[in-house]
C-alpha cells in the first residue's frame, strides 16, 4: 500500500478517537467548573451556618429584655473561674491562689418607675441601667441578670478591697443613673437626691467566704440581706458564719481602709460587656424594648 492511502487509512481510523477524546476533554472542563461552583456554594452555606450558630450562642446567652448576660451564662462563667482559681492554688506560685470576687446587686424602686411610666417604659429604664451598669466593669469582668431586678457580677482576680470598689461605683451609678426621657423638649434637670433608684449590694470573695459556687453565693445572698436590712443605697461584705443580720437602724456601709487606693487599674476606661452588648451601649438611647421575659428560678448555681 502506498504512503498516501495509508495516511488517509489511518486518518480514517483515528477520527473516531479524537473526536472521543475531544468529548471527554469538554466533559472534564465541564466537572470542573460545576465542582468549582459547587465548592464555592459549599462554603457559603458553611459561611451562613456559622453566622447562624454565634447568633444562637449569642441569643442562648443573652438576657431578652436588658441585653446583658443571662443566668445560664452566669452559672457556666462562674464555674469556669472558680475552677481557674483552684487550679492555680494548687499551681507552684508565689503569690497564692487567685482571688475571685462575686457581687450580687439588687436595685429597688422600679414598682414607683412603672407606676408613672408603665411597664414598657420600665423595662426600657431598666435595659438602659443594665447596660449602664456594663459599663462600670473591666472586660474580663461578668455582669448578667439574676433575676427579676437582681444583677451578679462575677470578678476574677480581685479581692476584698477591690471588690468592695466595684460595688461601691456600682450602687453610685444606681443612684444616679440619668432615667430615659420621652418628652420631646430638653432633658429636666437630674433631681437632687436622685432618680429614685437604689441599690443594695453584697459582696463574697473567694476562698474566704467559700470554694463552690452554691456557697460563694450564699454568701453574697446574706451580704445582700444586709445591705437591705441598713436601709439600702450601700453594700455589705459576707457576715461571719452564724452572725446575725444588721437591723434597719444599721450604720450604712462604707468601704474597708485602704479601698480608696487599692487596685487603682480598675479606675481606668471601662470595658463594655464583650459580645453580648457590641458596641456603645449607651451610643443612643432605648426608645422602648418590651420582649416576653422568662421568670428565672431564683436557686443558688451549681
Amino acid at each position: 500500500m502506498s504512503t498516501p492511502l495509508l495516511l488517509q487509512a489511518l486518518a480514517v481510523l483515528s477520527a473516531p478517537a479524537t473526536g472521543a477524546a475531544t468529548v471527554l476533554g469538554l466533559r472534564a472542563r465541564r466537572e470542573r467548573a460545576g465542582a468549582a461552583e459547587e465548592r464555592q456554594r459549599l462554603r457559603a452555606r458553611i459561611a451562613e451556618l456559622e453566622e447562624r450558630c454565634a447568633e444562637l450562642e449569642r441569643t442562648a446567652s443573652c438576657d431578652p429584655l436588658t441585653g446583658v448576660w443571662n443566668y445560664r451564662h452566669l452559672q457556666l462563667t462562674l464555674d469556669r473561674e472558680i475552677e481557674r482559681a483552684r487550679r492555680a492554688e494548687h499551681a507552684d506560685q508565689a503569690d497564692g491562689p487567685r482571688p475571685l470576687a462575686v457581687l450580687l446587686l439588687e436595685i429597688a424602686g422600679f414598682d414607683a418607675v412603672i407606676a408613672e411610666h408603665g411597664r414598657a417604659r420600665g423595662n426600657a429604664i431598666l435595659r438602659d441601667l443594665a447596660q449602664r451598669l456594663a459599663m462600670e466593669i473591666r472586660r474580663s469582668d461578668t455582669l448578667g441578670r439574676y433575676s427579676g431586678h437582681e444583677f451578679l457580677v462575677i470578678l476574677p482576680d480581685t479581692g476584698a478591697d477591690g471588690a468592695a470598689q466595684v460595688a461601691e461605683r456600682l450602687v453610685w451609678s444606681v443612684r444616679r443613673h440619668l432615667l430615659l426621657d420621652w418628652s420631646s423638649g430638653t432633658r429636666a434637670p437630674r433631681p437632687a437626691r436622685g432618680n429614685g433608684l437604689t441599690a443594695a449590694a453584697g459582696v463574697a470573695v473567694l476562698p474566704g467566704d467559700g470554694t463552690h459556687a452554691a456557697v460563694l453565693l450564699r454568701a453574697a445572698d446574706a451580704a445582700l440581706a444586709e445591705a437591705r436590712a441598713a436601709g439600702g443605697d450601700c453594700w455589705r461584705t459576707a457576715p461571719p458564719p452564724g452572725r446575725r443580720s444588721t437591723g434597719p437602724g444599721g450604720p450604712p456601709a462604707t468601704p474597708p481602709e485602704g479601698a480608696a487606693t487599692a487596685e487603682r487599674d480598675r479606675s481606668e476606661k471601662a470595658g463594655s460587656l464583650s459580645a453580648c452588648t457590641g458596641g456603645d451601649p449607651l451610643a443612643q438611647p432605648v426608645a422602648s424594648h418590651t420582649p416576653a421575659t422568662v421568670a428565672v428560678p431564683r436557686d443558688v448555681l451549681s
